[in-house]
């Protein structure tokens, strides 16, 4: 228990200082190298598996932070620079304006900018089965309908919350954790994923996006948040009207060359986007009768938009993996499991139990897969203990870990849409909080009413 009451004292201090107004990136990496020194003082191992140590705990704590600047800075890091790179190109051409004054006028008639957010919301929900990554999503929706939400008058807090909440609810029955689900389960993945998950899911987004709406306008009113719907008439467009569609070809790519739709053909986010930017500039270039100089210079602002990205998002979720490393390698998550295992509870409770730990862990950790894969290796056993059915156990620790990440203000996503937003973290954990909270319950209520608990 001594690893659980470290985690827990460097979790709440690093909290405390971060509300205190304390630069998240250094209160994070600070506390995730606090934790990974105090893990070799106490004898477990800092690095995880295919990190190879230096032969000294010290240095192995920063051989980590080294392995998450290549690891995340080359991979999802360079990603939401990509994208972060392309919201300021889209910006800068006066392509967003465009795209702003033309759905303005088919929208005009909806007065509230909830109905508008709630909108937005199931749309979001909707592409999370073409984008699996919950922070690739978010940072996708942050490039593409975040200035637009803004634009019709919903806040940014609430615009962001949004882009930060449809990976939420799991819905893609080819996801990895509904894969290995259904494999603990003991049930195909079709019986699984769409006969057992997918109607609990489709009521939890449905209680989320009722309380999203009410959620929203209640903290807008009480924090006197700024919402400025945008006059049509007064925004100045200097882009032709074709540039609409130049904001939302990430998007286009993301359905077309996901290797279903055209066969043979199977392209990552990084690909699309750096085609996206290509072909933003070509159409740019075009439209300026073939100025090359002045395409070139404009293209220059793309480059900054990713420098900025480097240093306000991608540096804070390189921090975020250090903590969360340092949480696990120190052994608190283990703890946390090693209470699930020996707690003498009956079905209903034992799931709760479950559920409650696995979002724990989640919004300690930031991540939703680490404690959902953790935690599920114990059900198909406590399940066979007491003659339980393993779906009904694992159902809501499949949701609760993705909720947990969703409410994290060390998860990626998090980072990621609130560092974008120019918002702290907390800002968006407000928004989200009481959706998820209500998604979370909802999970448990379907799961006992729609799944048998008992084999």
């Amino acid at each position: 228990m001594l690893e659980l009451l470290i985690g827990l004292v460097v979790t709440i201090a690093v909290g405390y200082l971060i509300v205190k107004g304390y630069k998240a990136a250094g209160v994070l990496l600070t506390g995730g190298l606090v934790l990974l020194i105090l893990t070799g003082i106490i004898g477990h191992t800092v690095l995880p598996k295919g990190v190879t140590s230096t032969g000294n705990m010290f240095t192995d704590s920063l051989e980590y932070v080294k392995y998450m600047l290549q690891n995340r800075g080359g991979g999802l890091g360079m990603q939401i620079m990509l994208l972060c790179g392309f919201a300021s190109y889209m910006t800068h051409i006066g392509a967003n304006n465009v795209v702003v004054k033309q759905f303005s006028k088919p929208l005009s008639f909806i007065k509230s900018p909830y109905i508008l957010l709630v909108s937005a919301y199931i749309v979001a929900c909707l592409m999370s089965l073409a984008v699996s990554s919950a922070t690739g999503l978010g940072v996708l929706l942050m490039a593409t309908l975040f200035p637009m939400m803004t634009a019709m008058g919903i806040s940014r807090p609430a615009a962001a919350a949004v882009c930060a909440s449809p990976a939420a609810i799991i819905l893609s029955p080819t996801s990895g954790d509904v894969v290995i689900a259904a494999e603990k389960s003991g049930l195909s993945l079709d019986v699984f994923a769409v006969q057992t998950v997918l109607p609990v899911s489709i009521s939890a987004i449905i209680v989320m996006a009722v309380t999203t709406y009410f959620w929203n306008m209640y903290l807008d009113k009480k924090d006197n948040t700024p919402m400025e719907r945008v006059d049509v008439s007064e925004i100045e467009v200097k882009a032709p009207a074709y540039y609409s569609i130049l904001p939302f070809l990430p998007i286009i790519g993301v359905f077309l060359f996901n290797g279903k739709t055209i066969e043979g053909l199977s392209l990552d986010i990084y690909t699309i986007v750096v085609a996206s930017i290509f072909v933003g500039a070509l159409v740019h270039y075009v439209s300026r009768k073939f100025n090359g100089k002045e395409a070139l210079e404009d293209l220059e602002v793309c480059y900054d938009g990713m420098a900025e990205a480097f240093k306000g998002v991608v540096m804070l979720l390189v921090a975020a993996g250090v903590f969360a490393q340092g949480l696990m390698s120190i052994g608190a998550i283990d703890n946390l499991l090693h209470l699930a295992e020996t707690a003498g509870a009956g079905g209903v409770a034992l799931m709760l139990i479950l559920t409650a730990l696995t979002v724990a862990a989640s919004i300690a950790t930031g991540s939703g897969n680490a404690p959902f894969y953790a935690f599920v290796e114990l059900a198909p056993t406590l399940a066979a203990k007491l003659g339980l059915n393993p779906a009904f156990l694992i159902i809501p620790m499949l949701q609760a870990s993705n909720l947990g990440r969703t409410i994290s203000p060390v998860s990626g996503v998090i980072v990621a849409t609130s560092g974008m937003a120019h918002l702290s973290p907390f800002e968006v954990v407000k928004r989200t909080f009481l959706p998820v909270m209500t998604g979370l319950l909802t999970v448990i209520l379907g799961t006992t009413v729609l799944v048998p608990m008992m084999a």
